[in-house]
Parts: structure tokens; sequence; C-alpha cells
């Protein structure tokens, strides 16, 4: 199977992961409506093994496509936006830091935290157009809980995954492209 194929399945299974990682664990918040889950982790994984452009697709999509199934409807775009860039920026600092092997794990801590601002930060804003900035405010602390649950489980699955020697040899090549 050639690079480009592999690429584009993995692609599509993280996609898929993250959908099933967003709605399959699924942790009510109080009076936001919403709830944490641990689909941030694959997000965040998302950008660092396919690279930025590849893992804000798979990111976008896959998170995108548990509102959808799970009836959030007005946050499809504004998840899949959101998402995006945070694998989008995942990826980049993966890129740029990860020279040594235990810089690039601090990279994915690093790409965990830039989650937990992001996610935070642009639902925020989002919110506040949708529901005013008080209900907005509700929802950062929960953001944040489920961004530090992203971090966490992506630290413990980014050194299981990149042992896989065809997801390495992905987020390799990705490197090498930026």
């Amino acid at each position: 199977m050639n690079s480009n194929l592999k690429k584009i399945v993995l692609a599509a299974l993280m996609a898929a992961f993250a959908c099933v990682a967003t709605m399959s664990i699924r942790i009510p918040t109080p009076g936001t409506g919403g709830y944490i889950h641990p689909g941030d982790a694959v997000v965040i994984l998302s950008g660092v093994i396919l690279g930025p452009a590849w893992g804000l697709l798979a990111a976008g999509i896959g998170s995108a496509m548990a509102d959808l199934m799970g009836g959030y409807f007005i946050y499809v775009p504004i998840t899949f936006v959101i998402k995006g860039i945070v694998a989008f920026a995942a990826g980049t600092i993966y890129r740029r830091m990860g020279r040594t092997s235990r810089s690039r794990y601090i990279a994915v801590v690093l790409g965990g935290i830039a989650d937990m601002m992001l996610v935070a930060g642009g639902y925020f804003l989002c919110e506040c157009g949708l529901y005013g900035a008080a209900a907005a405010a509700a929802s950062v602390p929960a953001n944040i809980i489920q961004g530090i649950g992203g971090l966490v489980i992506g630290a413990i699955l980014y050194p299981v995954l990149i042992a896989v020697p065809d997801i390495r040899k992905i987020a390799q090549e990705a490197k090498a492209q930026a």
C-alpha cells in the first residue's frame, strides 16, 4: 500500500476514533447542556501523527460528526473549526519542536496545553454570541477539565501509537514535509 493511501486510511480511522472517543464516554456538565469526553486526546494525536493539515481534517470531521450524531447540530461547524485548529496547532508544535524523543513527548504535552486554551477560549467566544457571556463562562471550567483529560490520555497513548511502525512512519513523513 502506498504512503498516500496509508495516510488517507489513517486519517479516516483517526476521524472515526475521534467521533467514537467523543461519544463513548460522556460526563454531563451541570448547567451547560454539554459533556466532558476523552475525544480531545484523539484530536491532539491526529495533529501529531498526521501533521497539521491532515490532522485538522481528521480531528475536525470526527469531532463534528460526534456533534451531528449526538444532536448538537448548532455546534457542528463550531466544533469542526475549533477541533481542527487544535489538531493544526498540536501538529505544528510537534513538527517544530520534535527533534528528539523527549522533545517530541514534550511537544505532545504542549499540544494538550494548546488544546485547553483553544477549546476553552474558542467555545467561550462562540457561545458568547449564542447564549451571552455569563452562560458561555459557565462552560469554561468543563472545557478546561476536558482539555486536561485530553492531555493526560494523549500523553499516555502517544508512546503506544508511535511504537506502531506504520504510524511512526506516517508521523515521520508528516514531520519531514513540515
